[in-house]
């Protein structure tokens, strides 16, 4: 018998609610992992406040301690529920990954080459992700999708060859190795979060990796004794309570959800966005310079993190 119109009404309702069900379903983790990209992008002028007068070490342990504190009232509902066996396996290394190894070799990097040649070498780990999540997590990659990566990486090569350098670099073999170690390191961890994902909660294994780094960097307490207490300005403890809980926690936990809940490739197109966030906040925030090249190239990495995730959701 042919669908009456009150059929085919109730049939286009039920269609266009199920639609409307998969796009909500698709915008929260996006508008989490958006929102950790807007964060990581304001912690660069966060940070450039706290290493101007703490040790590198202090400035991390601090942050992970911070992190831990804004943790305790939580503990009931991040402590593991259940655990399977042999699962250590994968939780030691996606500790060490991160944030141990990826902190570490990067602050060292950072002394050793500049920061531009940094920027262009940290444009990788989407590329990293996307093979290691087609490699091991069998994720589908389209084509379009490294065309994406290109471009983005283009236009992050442009936005940090555009910024101070901070002088010539003492050792830019040893530290662009380092660098590409640290950016290895946080691919590994992605990939690696994104595989106990479906059997840990993300704010679980975010908190993890808090207390992993916590212990990690308690060297950090030894260089905070000779410190002299009149640093602790406004601005010094504004700045450390923002990496603390909403950088080292918010935007890690956030992140971490996102990505449980969509593709590892898609989800680490948008962390080319983060040089681009730093630029613009470091424009509104600090008054640094802002030029129409620095835009252009910012429009470039927009839009090929845009072409990834066209592609991306075509399949």
């Amino acid at each position: 018998m042919a669908d009456t119109p009150l059929v085919t009404t109730v049939a286009a309702a039920a269609g266009s609610e199920q639609v409307s069900e998969r796009d909500t379903s698709r915008f929260w983790p996006i508008a989490a992992i958006l929102a950790a990209v807007l964060l990581w992008g304001g912690s660069f002028s966060a940070m450039r406040v706290a290493v101007h007068v703490l040790n590198p070490w202090s400035v991390m342990w601090l942050r992970m301690t911070i992190a831990l504190i804004v943790l305790i009232p939580f503990t009931g509902r991040v402590w593991p529920k259940t655990y399977q066996k042999g699962d250590w396996i994968f939780l030691l290394p996606m500790v060490i990954f991160q944030p141990c190894l990826y902190f570490f070799l990067e602050s060292h990097a950072l002394v050793l080459t500049t920061s531009s040649q940094a920027g262009v070498i940290a444009a990788s780990v989407p590329i990293l992700v996307s093979v290691g999540a087609w490699l091991f997590l069998k994720e589908s990659v389209h084509g379009l999708t490294f065309v994406g990566f290109v471009v983005a990486v283009a236009g992050v090569t442009g936005l940090t060859l555009m910024q101070t350098s901070g002088g010539p670099a003492q050792n830019p073999v040893l530290g662009n190795t380092l660098e590409l170690g640290a950016m290895v390191s946080a691919a590994a961890n992605m990939l690696i979060v994104k595989q106990l994902s479906s059997r840990y909660n993300p704010w679980t294994l975010t908190a993890m990796q808090t207390l992993a780094g916590f212990i990690f960097f308690l060297p950090g307490l030894y260089y905070m004794w000779p410190v002299d207490q009149s640093i602790w300005t406004v601005n010094l403890i504004l700045s450390m309570l923002f990496l603390g809980s909403l950088v080292t926690l918010g935007a890690f936990g956030l992140y971490n959800w996102g990505m449980s809940r969509v593709p590892a490739s898609r989800a680490a197109t948008f962390i080319n966005l983060v040089p681009v966030t730093a630029v613009v906040l470091g424009w509104v925030i600090l008054n640094e310079s802002l030029n129409l090249f620095q835009i252009i190239a910012s429009a470039v990495v927009v839009g090929g993190v845009y072409l990834s995730q066209k592609a991306q959701s075509r399949m």
